[in-house]
């Protein structure tokens, strides 16, 4: 262990060091990202106001412990947390993980060197929050995180293949989600939504069914918080938003079809053309109001670098938590009329003053989620460049 050039970080109120490495890759003797520091404060917030709601003491599993800053920070950060479980099938790994929690004096921490899946399937019932943030796809820990999960816990997830989840490579999305995507302008929430539904129905398997508390796709990786809850009736009838986008790349209409074997319409009832589905992925609420106010105000609570960043996209997310599937590029309609893009504020008011819902996004700058279909769209913007 003494032939690395040691690093040292300080994030939130938890110092760490671990062997420096020029790049950020799997290849790294031990595994950080900088660049997941916003993921991490915001994963601190989201505990924290699970725990809160719980009204109990939490113990979380960390199933890929790589430096160990994310499950140290979790023990060291969070209030009322009972057992921390850091796993990493990396021999050097756990060496780093266990010096870093002596570097913090921590308690009730504990190092595990396991096959990922088989750690999960060892502690069966054993956590109240597992968090998967692994250097790729979560797809192949998905099952056994269902099988370990109990009633009422918290499931936190990252994905990393982006270009899958988006539609770059579709292939890939279908062996690994069982879901077809496609590569559209919202393509980022298409993403979301494939990996909600693949979380839903490979838990379903366990007569257990998803709330989705708060999600959102951020420079290379996706995230989501889920509520574990059980009960086969409840589970049959969640499954009900499992469905899919059907979208026309002619006139840019798109509508949802719920139900995973439903009937869905072949041709865009717009301009007559040939529809592209994408799914079976999640139709229901992928932010929850109520949860990421609570999160908003832990960020008074806490000490987080990335605060503003933080707030930023949160108070974006509270915005989106009652809005429609899919939105509008506006470039990307007003490119398809031929004409130049009015300004945004302008476009935003006009739909309101329609009486239509209008509301920016996290996943794109000229994004707008609204209620109003297409032709609506085409016939206010056409009117604003008159």
């Amino acid at each position: 262990m003494d032939d690395y050039k040691i690093k040292h970080v300080e994030e939130g109120l938890t110092k760490i060091e671990f062997p420096e490495y020029e790049k950020v890759s799997s290849d790294a003797p031990v595994f950080y990202n900088p660049h997941m520091e916003l993921n991490r404060d915001l994963s601190i917030l989201a505990i924290q106001v699970f725990q809160e709601e719980q009204e109990r003491e939490i113990n979380i599993c960390d199933l890929f412990g790589g430096s160990g800053i994310r499950g140290v920070r979790y023990k060291n950060e969070i209030e009322g947390v009972g057992n921390v479980c850091i796993n990493d099938i990396s021999e050097t790994a756990n060496y780093y993980e266990r010096h870093n929690i002596e570097l913090n004096n921590l308690e009730d921490i504990e190092v595990y060197q396991h096959d990922a899946s088989m750690f999960l399937r060892m502690k069966r019932g054993e956590f109240d929050v597992i968090d998967i943030d692994p250097f790729g796809t979560p797809s192949p820990f998905l099952d056994s995180a269902g099988y370990c999960a109990r009633r009422n816990s918290l499931l936190c997830v990252t994905a990393t293949d982006t270009s899958a989840l988006c539609g770059t490579y579709k292939e890939p999305c279908i062996r690994k989600y069982n879901s077809k995507p496609y590569k559209s302008e919202y393509c980022h929430e298409t993403g979301i939504r494939i990996l909600a539904g693949f979380v839903a129905l490979t838990l379903s398997k366990y007569g257990k069914f998803i709330e989705v508390k708060m999600s959102h796709s951020t420079e290379h990786y996706m995230r989501l918080y889920i509520e574990v809850k059980k009960g086969p009736k409840k589970t049959d009838e969640s499954l009900k938003n499992i469905g899919y986008i059907s979208h026309c790349k002619n006139c840019l209409h798109r509508q949802t079809s719920k139900g995973l074997a439903s009937p869905i319409e072949e041709i865009c009832p717009v301009c007559g053309e040939k529809l592209i589905h994408a799914g079976p992925l999640w139709l229901g609420n992928i932010q929850n109001k109520e949860f990421i106010e609570k999160m908003i105000e832990q960020t008074e609570h806490k000490k987080i670098n990335t605060k503003k960043q933080a707030l930023k996209l949160l108070n974006s997310c509270l915005l989106e938590a009652e809005a429609p599937v899919t939105f509008f590029d506006v470039h990307t309609v007003c490119k398809s009329l031929k004409i130049s893009a009015p300004k945004l504020d302008l476009i935003f008011d006009e739909i309101k003053k329609e009486g239509f819902v209008a509301i920016k996004t996290h996943y794109n700058p000229l994004g707008i989620k609204t209620d109003a279909n297409i032709d609506e769209i085409n016939k206010i913007l056409l009117r604003i460049c008159e």
